[in-house]
């Protein structure tokens, strides 16, 4: 069942309108509607184009975190083949919010990493919300590792609120494994592509997100800190999240412009959560278009090249 946002309610009751009238269809009661679904149906159309056109930087936040967005799973099952998953940091635990492996992306063997947030209660609760501890950003960088030794390119799949802010987790030195996953990221001796897809929350996904490119889809968001985080310091009142998600700058308009990201991937009409088959073939073309300039770069190149892109941010700006 499709579940709506707050803006998108004239097109939820149009599609609910519509359903209605192929139901009384279906039903046989003799009515010819054909035309009068047509008619809706370009109606409800145009009027998610128009919304969807004149997302405010809020709205944007809110389809980022959309539940019905596919989610680094799905990518895993559209973009690959031969999907063999690896588990834990070699140091005791597993954390199942971070996922990854080996496998093929178009015959060119890669080491994917994705944050997981599941899709219902259960998953939800199994992966933690998509929210690591430092036992997850130990197991990325187990898996950099990995790649650098026999020479695979890495595929990141970012989704996440940030990482896990609970006391367990800082008291095993959750700072510390950001940071060094962070480090990992940027001294790998092969290609890395990052893409978020959904929420890129504070260090939590910067701690994936240090890549030669850095692609984000068209409606989600990255930011150092939640709307309503930053609302809460600087307004002293979570309600003005909205006013925050405008002075952050979080979408990937803004952060394009800034030049802190390298490409926008489009999403269908409504977002990826409405058409997610749609979505995830979007981002496998996009990274096929930038990885074989990556391939093609030295390990001391493709080091160097990042730590340029890093250092340059911000730059012209002072």
């Amino acid at each position: 069942m499709r579940q709506y946002l707050d803006f998108e309610k004239p097109v939820a009751e149009l599609e609910n309108k519509i359903a209605e009238l192929r139901q009384m269809a279906k039903d046989g009661e003799g009515i010819n509607i054909a035309d009068e679904i047509g008619k809706l149906s370009d109606k409800s159309e145009k009027q998610l184009r128009a919304a969807y056109a004149k997302l405010t930087p809020w709205q944007k936040v809110m389809v980022a975190r959309h539940a019905q967005r596919p989610q680094a799973l799905d990518y895993f099952r559209d973009l690959l083949t031969d999907y063999t998953p690896l588990a834990g940091d070699r140091l005791g635990h597993n954390d199942q919010a971070i996922v990854g492996g080996m496998a093929r992306f178009r015959g060119q063997p890669v080491m994917v990493i994705g944050t997981e947030r599941g899709f219902d209660m259960e998953s939800r609760l199994l992966h933690n919300f998509g929210m690591p501890k430092p036992e997850g950003y130990r197991k990325a960088q187990r898996f950099v590792d990995l790649a650098g030794r026999f020479g695979l390119p890495v595929l990141t799949f970012i989704d996440t609120s940030g990482a896990w802010p609970g006391i367990d987790a800082e008291q095993r030195g959750q700072a510390q494994a950001i940071a060094k996953s962070t480090d990992c990221f940027l001294r790998a001796p092969v290609p890395v592509i990052a893409t978020i897809i959904g929420e890129g929350g504070s260090g939590g996904a910067v701690a994936l997100g240090a890549g030669d490119r850095v692609l984000m889809l068209e409606h989600s968001i990255y930011s150092v800190i939640a709307p309503e985080g930053a609302a809460s310091i600087l307004w002293r009142d979570p309600k003005q999240a909205a006013t925050a998600a405008e002075a952050l700058r979080l979408t990937a308009q803004d952060l394009l412009k800034l030049k802190l990201i390298d490409r926008i991937i489009s999403e269908p009409v409504g977002g990826a959560q409405r058409f997610p088959q749609e979505a995830t073939a979007a981002v496998g073309e996009a990274i096929a278009a930038e990885l074989p300039a990556l391939i093609a770069l030295d390990p001391a190149a493709l080091v160097s090249q990042r730590r340029e892109k890093f250092l340059a941010m911000g730059r012209e700006a002072l």
